[in-house]
């Protein structure tokens, strides 16, 4: 399974960047990019917008990762 999470925090951490900079750089409010980063909801604009503003791509906003389920967790075939 794949697990997927944001990386927003990070990025703007490595660039020395606010919240409250981001959000005028890309146009968007500034708690949209705190739900964004606290895993509580995105809109996909504001995905687009955000990568934009940074001139990433918008895979690059996400870590992914493959972890492994346990037994209880599997579903049947």
């Amino acid at each position: 399974m794949l697990e997927v999470k944001p990386c927003l925090l990070d990025i703007l951490k490595k660039r020395d960047i606010k919240q409250t900079e981001l959000s005028s750089m890309a146009g968007i409010p500034q708690a949209a990019i705190s739900r964004f980063d606290n895993q509580k909801q995105h809109t996909d604009l504001h995905l687009f917008s955000i990568a934009k503003a940074l001139n990433l791509n918008v895979e690059d906003l996400f870590t992914v990762k493959e972890v492994q389920l346990n037994d209880e967790e599997k579903t049947p075939e």
